[in-house]
């Protein structure tokens, strides 16, 4: 028998949290002097009390992992609640990155406001292209809803342009669509050389992207999680000219290495006279 506080160093808690669980009957004592009222533990009551540490720490309620306990959880169940705790935790992680990062990016986007940027804006015809193209949905415009969403679309249209042994005849071309509830429809795209009457079916869509008279256009250099002041900047420019905007931008990927530094990007707003 131990005493509480020697129970408590090889269980590696505190004595309070002990009495906690005594009190709410999560771990009762193996004995308690009845003159004295000290609480003596087993060291089998061990494996109990790593089990109430392991699931607590997993996120459940202490009143979850008495439920847990009674049905008798096993080692290998734990094993499995770990393992898809870990997953839940490294995607909120990755989600919380995300959200940082954009943070981050609209700060630096704040921070230029009144400034322009040293790329030039250029107005040019855009012609009609023919693409395939993927499409996915994202909860919004933010960079953290749409950088997860592009990036898988580039990949697999990609591979299934491959797979059907149809060459890219041009960058990619990213554009976005609004849609009623608020979400944002994505789209990856490559220009294709394909006869849409040819009977073909594929698993990507083939359309037409029709030609644009007018562009204000202008390169981003650097991540899309940066590119706030950049369309900040051909925001100004629209305006400060004389122009107004017709049409939601598109993303000419120009240069996309690995290294997403060197990412070259041509943005592309439809415009005409105020």
């Amino acid at each position: 028998m131990f005493s509480i506080g020697d129970f408590a160093r090889l269980g590696l808690v505190s004595v309070r949290m002990l009495r906690h669980y005594d009190a709410i009957g999560l771990l009762r004592p193996a004995h308690v002097d009845p003159v004295t009222g000290y609480r003596s533990y087993q060291a089998g009551q061990l494996a109990r009390l790593n089990r109430v540490v392991a699931l607590k720490d997993l996120g459940f309620t202490l009143d979850q992992v008495g439920a847990i306990l009674d049905d008798k959880v096993s080692a290998e169940e734990l094993h499995g609640m770990v393992r898809l705790r870990r997953a839940q935790l490294e995607a909120r992680i990755t989600a919380d990155l995300a959200r940082l990062r954009g943070v981050e990016a609209r700060l630096r986007t704040i921070e230029r406001e009144g400034y322009m940027e040293d790329a030039e804006v250029v107005v040019k015809k855009v012609a009609p292209v023919r693409v395939a193209q993927l499409s996915a949905r994202a909860a919004s415009y933010d960079t953290e809803d749409i950088s997860p969403v592009i990036q898988p679309l580039y990949q697999r249209i990609c591979e299934r342009l491959g797979a059907a042994g149809v060459p890219m005849q041009g960058p990619g071309i990213a554009y976005y669509l609004p849609e009623d509830d608020g979400t944002v429809l994505v789209h990856a795209t490559f220009p294709v050389n394909l006869d849409t009457d040819a009977g073909q079916v594929h698993d990507f869509e083939v359309v037409d992207l029709p030609g644009i008279e007018a562009a204000a256009t202008i390169i981003h250099r650097g991540s899309m999680e940066n590119v706030g002041p950049t369309f900040q900047t051909l925001a100004h420019w629209i305006e400060e000219n004389g122009y107004r905007a017709l049409g939601l931008a598109r993303e000419v990927s120009l240069h996309c290495p690995p290294d997403m530094s060197e990412w070259v990007h041509e943005l592309q707003i439809e415009i005409a006279s105020a």
